[in-house]
């Protein structure tokens, strides 16, 4: 075959020979990357995605240490008109992760390129900020991108890739179990971000706005630590053993006084399945009625 071919769409066939480190490959990769290293504003040191960065690492792996070309525009803004993710375009490398995760994997159809030639850049709807556009928060894109262009709110400044530990656990929100990994500085035992975790079967890295950016009830200082019981209109701290023994004690008598269906169960979306199934054992058998729903009704 003359020329180069991309190894990502190009059929194999019976006794094709493939080369993928020849010096005319080598060539053509490093001209790529420096181009894109050369449009932007890549300012490696105070990027949020130092050290986590898929340019970066091309760069390393190809030998660049510096743009050969000045093809930079400075007339890029930063957009953070949104709640939880900033947009710096100067970063953006076209490669359109974000365009096809934001279509065709979790079809919301808000982003899609804009302009032509070298002014092409990533709009939302018709070119309007973020913030403004039907865009959910949903953070694909976030996810998705293998630079610094589109990056999370909060974790600016709050820790770099390498210096958080990352643990897996089930987003808390809803049945459908997605699976997260969540960013965590151990110095301060705070979380700093939240990603889906990609070979999840339940969310291929997927996650809704709840699932990727609401975690500060996990630190909120208006956590309920213990159970409280109400005298006199006021609430006051309670043992798990008492409370338990005053919500039994309270079954009992209505049941006594009015029979089983007059005690409803409310299951919940943020335990587990199997929390939910014991849940609706006890209100079945032990209460004995069948006044058990759930309150996922989405």
């Amino acid at each position: 075959m003359t020329g180069l071919k991309t190894s990502s769409n190009l059929p194999a066939t019976d006794g094709m020979k493939v080369f993928t480190n020849s010096k005319q490959v080598l060539d053509a990769q490093r001209l790529v990357v420096d181009l894109a290293l050369s449009s932007g504003r890549h300012d490696c040191l105070a990027c949020e995605q130092n050290g986590n960065c898929e340019l970066q690492d091309a760069a390393y792996y190809l030998g660049i240490t510096k743009p050969s070309f000045n093809l930079y525009d400075d007339d890029y803004q930063i957009d953070d008109t949104s709640e939880f993710i900033v947009v710096d375009r100067s970063k953006c490398i076209s490669c359109g992760r974000c365009i096809v995760g934001c279509n065709h994997t979790v079809v919301n159809e808000v982003l899609n390129y804009g302009n032509r030639g070298f002014e092409t850049k990533i709009v939302f709807d018709t070119d309007l900020p973020m913030g403004s556009s039907t865009c959910v928060q949903c953070g694909e894109c976030v996810q998705l991108c293998p630079v610094g262009c589109i990056i999370d709110k909060r974790a600016i400044g709050a820790g770099r890739t390498w210096e958080l530990d990352k643990v897996e656990t089930v987003c808390p929100y809803c049945g459908v179990g997605c699976r997260l990994e969540v960013h965590v500085d151990r110095t301060q035992d705070k979380i700093i971000r939240i990603t889906g975790v990609e070979d999840s079967p339940t969310n291929n890295g997927m996650l809704c706005v709840k699932g990727r950016y609401g975690f500060d009830f996990v630190q909120s200082e208006e956590r309920i630590t213990s159970p409280l019981i109400k005298e006199d209109g006021k609430f006051r701290k309670a043992s798990w053993e008492e409370a338990i023994a005053l919500v039994a004690s309270k079954f009992t008598s209505f049941k006594k006084e009015y029979g089983s269906d007059s005690i409803v169960g409310l299951a919940s979306a943020k335990v587990t399945n199997e929390e939910n199934f014991a849940f609706q054992k006890l209100i079945r058998k032990e209460v004995g009625t069948n006044n058990v729903d759930h309150c996922a009704r989405l």
